[in-house]
């Protein structure tokens, strides 16, 4: 089963614990589908099902957590632990992945745990990798608030604001397409209606489609002979 459509089936009040943990555990290093929990979230807080400030609150605190708890494994575990979860799951720690992941840290210094919560790769990494390359924790800690309240809250925000415009936008469409569907049709007999009369202009000889000749020769037969 899927993450949204799991997320779809659990009680309301437990989607907000599901939205922080699935994201905390993505945070520290588990490769798990925190955006799409947090994006299924958010559009059952558009439908009225969850509170949109609860997901986001729960959805940013599991992400400072997480990668707060990242930070440290990273920390104590050193590089000889990637190495070992490159091993075990080298579809998401492989080397290529890593290297990658560590490019981004000599780029960005700091700022790639911020920009990383943006970054599906990053996102896995940004923790742990700070941890194991001696970041100081103060640098830390700024990016990765930054980069968790943005995240989170401006993901829930925007999929939230867009679901509920939709949603009216739907509520009012019958409306919308029954005044279509009478314009339409006023608009289409009034130009058949132009159509007949620019005809009937055209071709004054003819009245109730027959020649005006052909009627008055018809209508001279008829007539009794004057002897």
């Amino acid at each position: 089963m899927h993450i949204d459509v799991w997320l779809e089936s659990v009680p309301p009040n437990a989607v907000y614990a599901l939205v922080g943990a699935i994201i905390l555990l993505e945070s520290l290093g588990i490769p798990l589908p925190g955006e799409i929990a947090l994006v299924t979230a958010s559009v059952l807080a558009a439908s009225g099902v969850v509170n949109p400030w609860l997901v986001a609150a729960c959805a940013t605190a599991g992400a400072i957590v997480g990668d707060s708890i990242g930070y440290s494994i990273g920390r104590k575990g050193g590089k000889p632990l990637f190495e070992k979860l490159g091993r075990k799951f080298p579809k998401h720690f492989g080397p290529d992945h890593l290297a990658t992941a560590e490019r981004s840290f000599q780029k960005w210094g700091m700022w790639a745990v911020f920009f990383g919560r943006f970054i599906a790769l990053l996102r896995i990494f940004a923790g742990p990798l700070a941890g194991s390359l001696r970041m100081p924790y103060w640098k830390f800690l700024i990016a990765n608030v930054l980069g968790g309240v943005i995240w989170a809250g401006g993901t829930t925000w925007l999929i939230y604001t867009v679901g509920k415009a939709a949603e009216q936008w739907l509520k009012s469409f019958s409306w919308i397409g029954l005044i279509l569907a009478a314009l339409f049709g006023a608009g289409s007999a009034w130009i058949l209606k132009r159509r007949a009369a620019k005809h009937r202009a055209e071709h004054p000889e003819t009245t109730g489609g027959r020649p005006v000749e052909a009627a008055a020769e018809v209508d001279a037969a008829a007539a009794p002979a004057a002897d």
